[in-house]
Formats: structure tokens, sequence, C-alpha cells
């Protein structure tokens, strides 16, 4: 299906372009957690008032609980940009995505990433087309900023990357009509949840080792200090009458910060890391306070 301007994406789509078409994270993201959902599918609570993810990244527990009600937020600007244009500038989004997939190629691509990490001159809608844009193209699907900020992850060895799909993005436009998306820490949902709510929190995991850490997510890394933060932020909303889960790997330092709650274990495939002897099974928690 071609698509070359505004009008034909919303004319190639038509009204019932979502029919059949469940909404599912349209970005890979370091730490996603598709691949864990029926694991955690019996720890999840039956009811909950609002429901709020303070560390957004691809947001499949999100798309899997399909809440009426929600408040997503993410420190990375350029992340929570490109939901926000999802959500409320799809056809525009769409047209740009058009024009990339026509133009992709090695130095297409390179040409891309830097007019991605420019500061002026580009526009929410513009910088959401270029992330997902080097998101489906680049090695290993990673996001990755570097100590200015910048994305710098190379190009990947995709014959044919499919780039975007009108009709996912079309219902993950539509299960987002009416979310709260925003760009803020974690210690800011403190200032939004009250008792009843379902919070839950997939932070940049405590590393296994010295040598295994990625936090590369955004430029400001996440080390233990935020991880203890994080822990009393927790506590907070526990007093608060919240309902509150957390998902990190499975190493002491971890089960000490949650020793006062429900932990459980959980067996994950760990596939982002680019040598493939740092791939396959480990341990991670999920930690709940009911």
């Amino acid at each position: 299906m071609e698509i070359e301007t505004k009008e034909s994406v919303v004319e190639s789509v038509g009204p019932d372009g979502v029919s059949g078409v469940q909404p599912s994270p349209f970005l890979k993201w370091a730490g996603g957690k598709s691949r864990l959902l029926e694991q955690y599918e019996p720890w999840w609570p039956e009811e909950f008032e609002r429901y709020h993810e303070p560390f957004l990244g691809g947001g499949a527990v999100f798309f899997r609980l399909r809440p009426e009600e929600a408040a997503l937020s993410d420190v990375n600007g350029r992340l929570v940009d490109t939901w926000r244009a999802v959500r409320d500038s799809l056809p525009e989004v769409l047209e740009r995505l058009a024009g990339h997939r026509e133009r992709h190629g090695r130095t297409y691509f390179y040409r891309a990433r830097q007019r991605f990490n420019a500061g002026r001159g580009v526009s929410p809608v513009e910088r959401a087309a270029l992330m997902i844009y080097l998101n489906k193209t680049c090695f290993n699907g990673l996001y990755r900023e570097n100590g200015r900020g910048e994305f710098n992850v190379p190009i990947g060895s995709y014959r044919d990357p499919r780039i975007f799909d009108v009709g996912h993005l079309r219902a993950v436009s539509r299960v987002l009509q009416g979310v709260e998306i925003r760009v803020s820490g974690f210690e800011s949902v403190v200032d939004r949840a009250e008792a009843g709510d379902l919070v839950y929190f997939d932070p940049p995991y405590v590393p296994l080792s010295a040598t295994s850490a990625f936090t590369g997510y955004h430029a400001s890394g996440f080390g233990m200090d935020l991880q203890h933060r994080l822990a009393r932020v927790y506590a907070e909303l526990d007093r608060r009458g919240c309902r509150v889960m957390l998902s990190n790997s499975d190493v002491p330092a971890v089960r000490e910060l949650y020793a006062g709650w429900r932990i459980i274990g959980i067996r994950a495939g760990r596939s982002i890391s680019c040598k493939s002897s740092r791939r396959g099974s480990v341990g991670e928690v999920l930690v709940r306070n009911w």
C-alpha cells in the first residue's frame, strides 16, 4: 500500500481500519515486557481505579491491561513526544513515515539520525516519525543515548524492515485517546496517585553483575541512588493505599530494598544485548504490596 499524502493515509485506512487489530507496543524498547505478560497475568489486581506507569518505554503492560483511566510518563522527552504524536497527530506521523520508508538506506539512516538529534527546527511530529523509523531500522531495535543526550545506535542489517503498520498504529492511537502522557520523573507519581489506583514501576534494572549494566535509555542513567529513591516512593504509595507492582532483576540488593513486600520470582529471556553470549534466561522479580 503506497502512502504519499496526508489525505491518502486517511482514505486508505478508512473508518474501520482498526477492526480486529489489537494495540500493542509500536516501539522496541530495552527491558520491554511483551514476552513476560503471560507470567505477569496472575498477579495483577482484579480491580483498581486509575493506572499509572512512570517508566513508559514500549508500554506492553498498558496495552495488555487496557485501563479505563491511565497516566503514562517517562523522563525521556523524545519517547513521550512520540507517544503523544501517535495519539494526537497520527495522519501527519504516517505521512512522514511513508517518506522514510521510500528513502531508507544507509546514507539516509545516518542523515535521519543526525536530524533526530538536532535541537531546534524539528517539530514533535517530525521527531516522532524519526523515532519510529530509527527504532525499526537501527541495530537490534536498541534505543541508547550518549552522555550528550544523542541517540547513537548504528544502522541494523535488515533486508526489508517493516517501518510501520497503518492498521496497528491506528489501533494504538485509538486506545490512547483520553490517556494522560507526560514527561516527568518517577517521583512525580506521588503527586497524582490516590488510594485504589494501580502503579506499575518498570525501572532500568539493577545490573546482575558489574559488567552487565545497561541504563542508556536516557543520558542521565539510573544508578543505585535512584533505586533507593524509587523504593521510598514505593513505600509512600503503599502507605497511601495504592496497589503497587514493580519489576526488577533478581539480585540481593533488590530483595533487600523490597523485603517488606511480596516478592515473586520470574524467569525472563534477555535478547537486547549485542553479544549472543549475554542473551538467555535470567532471574527477575515482581514486587507487589498486596
